[in-house]
């Protein structure tokens, strides 16, 4: 369902998300139509499991990427292109093993590999920049109560000060300074009065949310690269990354990684860290406090606080994280 705008610069927010997305999906699209298109004769079969950025076609740089993932000779390839289903409805028909027709799927690409023991699918995450820089990608937008249920299906504890942390932090009805503070507390702080912070969760929330990130970092690195859906049935196993704006689509510059690999790399990066930042724009540009942020591996999160989703959770990838690989 699309958003209704509540005036006139909120309407530009979501002009200007539709516009990143397009953008986007226009990249898989013609990655998509590329692979259709491509001469496997191409397919290069000597690459190294310690290469990762690349530049040339896409299409031939992901397929040798995969031949030499699986260790297979490809002999023909299909592509659906599936980015669009969960955003705008626009994607290829696809059906799953019971050929029902697939509606929402994390995989931005599937792809259909023929070799001579047998067929497969594969699913790709394709994240992609506009800009001659590289910019941080996000990877998986939820709730607080959301990402701690994931964490629970999937075998994580998070206990009751974690959750009511969170919540906290993403500023959620009821858990906000708005609530909890009185309107004396209230007119001496400099911060949003909308959510707290991370230095602000109790000692007990930050300490359990420290030994879960600890703890569980690969797990839930996993499962931010890889879960979106309720029986997705192609879960992405590689990602792959424009990382920066190119000028000729046949020497596009890209990051290639299964999702296994990237994850690996992610926690050799770093562990559960806690950065420090000051606020420098919008409404309280002039909070005077130092905050600090949680990241782990190449994984940052934070509040999302657009208007249309204030309370959202939002995980993105480090800007240029390809470029700090071990």
């Amino acid at each position: 369902m699309s958003l209704k705008a509540r005036n006139s610069a909120h309407q530009q927010q979501i002009e200007a998300g539709k516009k990143g997305r397009k953008r986007g999906h226009k990249f898989e699209e013609l990655l998509t139509k590329a692979i259709n298109e491509c001469d496997i004769s191409k397919i290069d079969y000597t690459a190294t499991s310690t290469e990762h950025l690349y530049q040339g076609n896409p299409a031939v740089l992901l397929l040798s990427y995969i031949a030499h993932s699986y260790g297979i000779v490809i002999t023909k390839v299909h592509a659906w292109w599936l980015g669009g289903l969960a955003t705008s409805g626009d994607g290829d028909v696809i059906t799953d093993e019971h050929g029902a027709p697939i509606k929402k799927c994390k995989s931005d690409v599937v792809i259909e590999i023929t070799h001579k023991e047998g067929v497969f699918r594969t699913g790709i995450s394709v994240k992609t920049c506009s800009k001659k820089t590289p910019t941080n990608d996000q990877m998986y937008f939820t709730t607080a109560s959301a990402f701690c249920k994931l964490l629970e299906d999937n075998g994580i504890t998070v206990s009751l000060a974690a959750k009511e942390g969170l919540s906290q932090f993403c500023g959620d009805a009821g858990y906000r300074p708005l609530d909890k503070m009185s309107s004396d507390a209230l007119a001496e702080r400099k911060s949003d009065p909308r959510r707290y912070y991370w230095e602000e969760l109790s000692a007990q929330a930050q300490s359990d949310w420290a030994e879960i990130f600890r703890k569980y970092q690969d797990h839930i690195s996993q499962l931010l690269f890889q879960k979106a859906y309720k029986s997705d049935p192609y879960p992405p196993d590689f990602l792959f990354h424009q990382t920066v704006k190119y000028d000729s689509f046949d020497e596009c510059p890209v990051a290639l990684f299964t999702i296994h690999e990237i994850v690996k790399l992610s926690r050799e990066h770093c562990g559960y860290v806690l950065t420090p930042y000051k606020i420098r724009k919008g409404t309280y540009k002039n909070d005077p406090n130092e905050h600090l942020a949680p990241r782990f591996g190449f994984i940052q999160f934070q509040r999302g606080g657009q208007k249309q989703h204030p309370t959202q959770l939002q995980f993105n990838l480090k800007a240029g994280y390809f470029n700090h690989l071990k």
